[in-house]
């Protein structure tokens, strides 16, 4: 629980300051004073101020901060500050004030994504299980073994990236054509045919449905108890299991019960040590199950390992695989908004704190990488959000710079502009109460 707040309390805190961040700097260099930066809301419990009279601030309640500009020059300002407020400032610097948040947003993403394909990833490799009978893949030639190379023409490097390429398709349905490089080496290419698929946050993997999936893990001894069965016939921690009693390439369940199965008579195994094929006979020794039937056991932790490749990128590859998937990303978010709107994608998919809570707690315990990934997911879920064209929301200020542009300079009038915000206030207090409902409606469901 202690890690999972802390961590949802870093990303979001770090990620919103981040966003205010990019205001402030666009605003300073744009001349624009700045009152207050503060890393955090509510009471101040540290200040400092700067040279330019800027109060730098950290306040009691670490979930973001912001930054406050001087909108209006106060009774008896000069004519330097009157020039330099914010709402003085020609329509261009303006936009480009109120853009630099969620600007800021999208380039720690790109930034993220990028130092992660130069520092690179273990990721599964995309070897795929045997298909269903009867699902789209197993009906397109799919075969158990296949590796998948590459989505609609774009090389994949591992299931994760796979996974990404085929979640569009998954959502809109149609035919997508998988490159896949079968044990033997050939490569072929399938076409895949896919139905619409409504999308849910809690529901099945669409990616089952299809009769994709990885191939199942395979069996490696682990740890082994000191003068067992498994010591005794010579294997060590690290062999993988090739075959069990004839039977090639078991999964862990497989080998599992094969050796409950044959307690006190010799068992053949192939075994993988390093690169070298090695044959071994062990027998497992009778002891008492839990519902007191005999069964084997050869005194070794046999563990679950998947085919795992680095996906690794020199700087220049990996800043433009950081800008595009931050691209990806943000369009794939529109989309999925879009398909909210018209109902073709479940409004279950909205979610709130309490999601995003559980999700960076999840992230924090598998590992850095994995938390860097869902920093970047939610940076990206930020400054979109912010782009909306909602009043109250950075994109609403734009849409009313833009309606200003479009009137020859001339702004709207003020009661449209409290009509607006009050508009926007509502959708996003909507908007928040169904994140809100979402996330208590999974915890109880």
């Amino acid at each position: 629980m202690l890690l999972t707040l802390s961590a949802f309390i870093l990303a979001l805190g770090l990620l919103v300051t981040f966003h205010e961040l990019g205001h402030y700097w666009v605003a300073r260099r744009a001349g624009v004073p700045i009152v207050r930066f503060s890393v955090g809301f509510g009471p101040v419990l540290l200040r400092r101020h700067d040279r330019h009279g800027t109060e730098w601030a950290l306040s009691a309640i670490p979930l973001g901060g912001y930054v406050k500009m001087l909108d209006e020059a106060p009774p008896g300002a000069d004519e330097a500050t009157r020039r330099a407020v914010f709402n003085a400032q020609p329509l261009v610097r303006r936009v480009a004030v109120v853009a630099a948040g969620p600007a800021a947003n999208l380039a720690l993403a790109a930034l993220i994504y990028a130092f992660l394909s130069l520092w690179g990833t273990q990721e599964p490799a995309a070897v795929l299980a045997a298909p269903p009978a009867g699902t789209p893949a197993a009906l397109s030639g799919v075969r158990g073994g296949d590796t998948l190379t590459a989505v609609a023409g774009e090389p994949v490097a591992s299931w994760t990236q796979a996974r990404w390429r085929l979640a569009e398709p998954l959502s809109l349905g149609g035919d997508v054509v998988l490159t896949l490089r079968s044990p033997d080496g050939a490569v072929r290419t399938d076409t895949l045919r896919l139905a619409p698929q409504t999308v849910t946050p809690d529901g099945p993997d669409p990616l089952l449905a299809t009769g994709l999936s990885l191939q199942a893990p395979y069996p490696v001894v682990g740890e082994l108890v000191p003068g067992g069965a498994a010591e005794q016939a010579g294997l060590r921690a690290g062999d993988r299991i090739l075959t069990v009693g004839g039977q090639e390439d078991p999964t862990v369940e497989t080998f599992v019960e094969t050796v409950q199965a044959r307690a006190g008579r010799p068992l053949a195994l192939v075994v993988l040590r390093q690169e070298d094929r090695l044959s071994v006979s062990v027998t497992p020794r009778p002891e008492s199950g839990k519902d007191g039937r005999e069964i084997g056991r050869i005194g070794a932790l046999i563990q679950a390992e998947r085919p795992q490749v680095l996906v690794r990128l020199g700087p220049l590859d990996s800043l433009w695989q950081g800008v595009r998937r931050t691209a990806d990303m943000s369009l794939f978010t529109l989309r999925m908004m879009g398909r909210m709107v018209v109902g073709d994608v479940s409004w279950k998919n909205v979610t709130g704190p309490v999601t995003i809570a559980e999700y960076a707690g999840r992230t924090a315990r598998i590992g850095l990488e994995s938390y860097l990934g869902f920093l970047a997911l939610i940076s990206i879920s930020i400054g979109v959000l912010n782009l909306l064209p909602i009043p109250m929301l950075d994109g609403g200020h734009l849409l009313f710079y833009l309606i200003e542009a479009l009137r020859g300079g001339r702004p709207l009038p003020e009661r449209a502009r409290d009509l607006g915000h009050r508009l926007g206030l509502g959708i996003v207090l909507g908007l928040m109460i169904l994140a809100l409902f979402n996330d208590f409606a999974r915890l109880f469901s």
